[in-house]
């Protein structure tokens, strides 16, 4: 009678498998171990575990991700499940590319943890195209590091499909690389919307109201966002600011657009009205600075208190007298307001100047013609005066 038997070998320390051949025994002696003959094939199959892979290419990414980008292990483990690197060849290139152009480690961290994929990029025929193009448009290098450490995306777009048309758009409506520039620097949207959806249609609803050119060219370089928004609250917001008594002539209409546009701006807008009501405005006040300075009404709460707290207590003046002059509340209250004020305050206790000085006459005009009226006029009386000025002395 025969025996069959047959022996696997279930592990082993190489990477592949070692078939056995089935062997046939006949009745031995007791006293002899039946032998097992197997034969090596060459049939060597892979045993390497996909998942295995896997986990080697997750875990050099990971490191990659925090010893070269500079990731934090937290972020580097999400930015890593969007891409999976086999080498660091390739970003490598990015990450040269990106120091070459003036990105910062910081700035270099922050895109990588925006768009962890762009270090799969051709650094040379994909992203040097589009670093270049915007260099060539006037963006400066510190500039553009800061714009796309901010927003990346605009590194994932065509440069021939989306950016290029784009700036054509905004050169034709703009006039200037410098404008489009200043524009670029308050949203990558600009280039990155489809400029027929709002764009065009809120550009000529305003040129249909009578908004002169520069009116337009001044929103959407320095407020493109307003003019980006759906073309039906474009128009809702150009009809209520005219229905304020705007001039679409004049450039308060395109800033009260701005002003008026966006749920943020709204929150702020309502904030704005409290704090001057609190200082004493009346509704009537508000709507007479709002219409002389729309954008006083976006003007944080601090900034609106210390500013009116130096005027109304240190310079003893009405409240009320602010609201006919807002733009004063733009001005720095370290550089523009206390230096001026200073001076006028000796100037008045010398009985140079009358008291009854107006905020437009000291506050408005440029430093040129500030020190000319009120410094250098008196600096032999008063040698002093430009120390007052400089805050070197009170006298």
């Amino acid at each position: 009678m025969a025996l069959q038997r047959t022996r696997h070998f279930l592990s082993f320390p190489f990477p592949f498998r070692i078939t056995t051949t089935t062997t046939t025994f006949s009745l031995l002696p007791c006293n002899r171990r039946p032998l097992c003959v197997f034969s090596l094939h060459a049939q060597f199959s892979s045993t390497k575990n996909p998942k295995d892979d896997e986990h080697k290419r997750l875990s050099f990414t990971i490191d990659y991700l925090v010893d070269s980008c500079g990731l934090s292990p937290d972020y580097a483990i999400v930015a890593a499940r969007k891409l999976l690197l086999d080498s660091p060849e390739r970003p490598n290139t990015v990450l040269s590319l990106l120091r070459d152009h003036g990105f910062s480690t910081a700035q270099i961290s922050s895109l990588v943890k925006k768009r962890p994929v762009l270090l799969l990029a051709n650094a040379q025929s994909v992203l040097l195209p589009k670093l270049r193009f915007f260099l060539s448009i006037g963006v400066s290098k510190s500039l553009l590091a800061r714009t796309l450490a901010s927003d990346p995306t605009i590194l994932t777009r065509s440069l021939a499909n989306q950016l290029i048309p784009s700036y054509n758009f905004l050169k034709s409506v703009l006039d200037s690389d410098t404008k489009i520039v200043a524009a670029l620097r308050r949203t990558t949207w600009v280039f990155l919307e489809d400029h027929t959806k709002n764009l065009v249609p809120n550009i000529n609803y305003m040129s249909e109201m009578g908004v002169p050119d520069k009116c337009i060219q001044l929103l959407l370089t320095h407020f493109p966002e307003a003019v980006m928004q759906k073309n039906h609250d474009f128009r809702a917001i150009t009809t209520q600011a005219k229905a304020m008594g705007f001039n679409p002539q004049k450039s308060t209409f395109v800033l009260a657009i701005h002003a008026l546009s966006g749920k943020c701006n709204k929150s702020i807008w309502d904030k704005c009205f409290e704090v001057y009501q609190r200082w004493g405005w009346s509704a009537d006040d508000i709507m007479c600075a709002f219409n002389k300075h729309p954008h006083c009404m976006m003007l944080s709460e601090r900034k609106i208190n210390t500013t009116m707290e130096f005027l109304v207590k240190e310079m003893n003046l009405a409240p009320r007298s602010i609201a006919k002059c807002p733009v004063v509340l733009f001005f720095s209250l370290d550089k523009r307001i206390i230096p001026r004020c200073s001076v006028i305050k000796v100037l008045a206790s010398k009985g140079m100047v009358k008291q009854d000085w107006s905020l437009t006459s000291l506050l408005v005009p440029v430093e040129k013609v500030f020190l000319e009226k009120l410094v250098i006029k008196y600096e032999e009386e008063l040698p002093e005066l430009m120390d007052v000025y400089r805050g070197y002395t009170n006298l």
